[in-house]
């Protein structure tokens, strides 16, 4: 494994390992250390998912153990091949491998419909003729007893023959559900009989048509981790109220050493939305483009914007592993990416709202090269040579003909550094009819090629440009956050709360050293922020997504 999931200093000590240092000192497994990540194929994995990851990979790798991923593929209704594929390349892409420890429920189901014969064998388990609606009227409530199913006092020997029936498919879907005989009075409601086994006549996209009732994820979930030897079956807070029906379905089925679960807090992100079902309403609704729009928190979506493995386990790392909810910053996620993007991504020069900029005194048909930096954060990187010429292309923002006292750009008067290539005094500019800036016109000192002044004299002031004559038109997508409040599922309506500037295409200017990057490639263009090559880039038509900005606007926005 890669070292940016290898524990370190910088990593809170989860309390989940002091645990799992009390087991090792007890004996308990033998020392052994197994964990999984256990996601069920309705959907594409999120930032949130990321966390569980790190969590359970790299809980295994710590103790010398191994994670297993494990599809809990229970609920065909919802499930899809494309999104076991997705999951697969996700984790991968984190940079983690289960190695041979790939499993579905499905391979268990045949195993689990013998756990369940059992279960009603030993009278713990009974086939229930209430809907959903009639159950829930005497289920009670916390505070009150529910009361029972006729099924609860059926014979074990009539309700296995009408849980085999239910299995050859002779009844129709809600007809019947199996349900554990636990305690109707208790006062954790997980524990009033739940259900084990519906029927569901809907193929299977692993099984076909071979079954008609399906587990369900609380009783096919330990089983499961009973049947791989899990020892720490880690998940987040919500499942801590199953955990006595975990253990209660282990114990009642006599497995030995059966795993424990421990439960930590799930990663709640700010300016971010969460749900899955809301994020398929997006999708669906085509408030997005599709599940890998680089504004959703998929891990799909991320990879396409240009955050890298890395920085989402480093941001995994820092923001730890407890038991209490909390919202993490999306800012610390933004940190972690810029981070490392300044140590891995190659500079490069595009100009996003180009305006023309013109030397007077170049020759017209002339033109150089000067040598470029690739990276000043590593020595290795090297250099590489960029066109220049008479007629650039500079920011539009970069001049100003009334400028404040401390613009140190161009304007009237003022020399600037043009980046890697010379000093250029601005003289004025040209505009068009309607008194839009159309021209910059100016100088260059000959004797200041390569940028540094012959007489030492300081210019305070360095601006990047592209050679009109060889740059390469280029679509940018400056992407930013999808929501403009922090804590958009606090409403109900948080369709309202969109960032109507999360997404502004523009048309750019890049380097031909830019131009040509291979999709995936990460960019910083200087001063500008950092950036991805998209996949619908080509050469000849190259885009770029924006990562992050250099620095938090947001943060600045906050101030103001």
């Amino acid at each position: 494994m890669s070292e940016a999931h290898t524990p370190s200093e910088e990593t809170p000590n989860p309390f989940i390992w002091d645990e799992i240092d009390a087991d090792r000192a007890a004996g308990r497994y033998g020392g052994a250390v197994v964990t999984r990540f256990p996601p069920e194929p309705n959907g594409y994995l999120h930032i949130g998912h990321a966390k569980s990851i790190c969590l359970n990979f790299g809980t295994a790798e710590r103790y010398g153990g191994r994670c297993h991923l494990r599809f809990d593929d229970t609920n065909p209704e919802a499930e899809d091949p494309e999104y076991v594929n997705s999951i697969r390349e996700d984790v991968r892409w984190l940079g983690f491998d289960w190695g041979e420890h790939l499993y579905f429920a499905s391979d268990y189901f045949e195993r689990m419909y013998a756990c369940a014969c059992l279960l009603i064998r030993k009278g713990l388990a009974y086939v229930c003729e209430l809907n959903p609606e009639e159950f829930k009227a005497i289920r009670g409530t916390p505070t009150r007893p529910g009361g029972e199913s006729p099924g609860r006092e059926r014979s074990p020997g009539d309700n296995l023959a009408l849980f085999e029936k239910m299995r050859a498919g002779e009844f129709e879907n809600g007809a019947y559900v199996l349900r554990a005989r636990i305690d109707m009075s208790s006062p954790n409601m997980h524990l009033r009989d739940p259900a084990l086994y519906r029927i569901r006549h809907v193929s299977h996209h692993r099984t076909g048509d071979a079954w008609c009732v399906y587990p369900t994820y609380d009783f096919a979930h330990g089983l499961e981790d009973a049947f791989e030897g899990v020892t720490h079956s880690i998940c987040t807070q919500e499942f801590e109220v199953h955990r006595p029906l975990y253990e209660w379905l282990l114990q009642a089925l006599e497995f030995e050493n059966p795993p424990r679960q421990i439960e930590f807090a799930r990663l709640n992100l700010s300016y971010t939305i969460m749900s899955k079902r809301r994020l398929l309403e997006l999708v669906r609704e085509g408030l997005v483009d599709g599940w890998d729009d680089p504004r959703l928190p998929t891990l799909c979506g991320l990879r396409r914007r240009g955050f890298t493995p890395e920085s989402i386990q480093t941001f995994c790392r820092k923001i730890g592993v407890t038991k209490f909810e909390g919202v993490s910053d999306i800012a610390l996620l933004e940190h972690c990416v810029r981070d490392h993007l300044n140590a891995v991504a190659s500079r490069r020069l595009a100009v996003l709202d180009p305006v023309r900029l013109v030397i007077e005194n170049y020759p017209e048909d002339a033109e150089e090269t000067f040598e470029a930096v690739n990276n000043p954060e590593d020595k290795g990187a090297g250099t590489r040579p960029i066109p220049f010429a008479r007629e650039l292309w500079v920011e539009r923002g970069d001049y100003m003909e009334d400028p404040p006292r401390k613009f140190r750009r161009l304007s009237p008067g003022t020399e600037v550094r043009l980046r890697y290539a010379c000093l250029f005094t601005c003289s004025g500019a040209v505009y068009d009819e309607e008194g839009r800036l159309k021209e910059i016109r100016g100088t260059f000192d000959p004797e200041s090629r390569g940028g540094s002044a012959p007489d030492g004299r300081k210019v305070r002031g360095t601006i990047h440009w592209v050679s009109a004559r060889h740059g390469v038109d280029a679509e940018v997508r400056l992407y930013d956050r999808l929501f403009n409040v922090p804590d958009p599922a606090a409403d109900d309506d948080f369709k309202t709360h969109l960032n109507p500037d999360s997404l502004q295409t523009v048309r750019a200017v890049v380097e031909p050293e830019g131009a040509g990057a291979e999709p995936g490639t990460h960019i910083q263009f200087e001063r500008l922020g950092y950036f991805c090559v998209d996949r619908d880039s080509t050469p000849e038509s190259p885009v770029f997504n924006r990562t992050v900005p250099l620095r938090d606007t947001w943060g600045k926005k906050g101030k103001g």
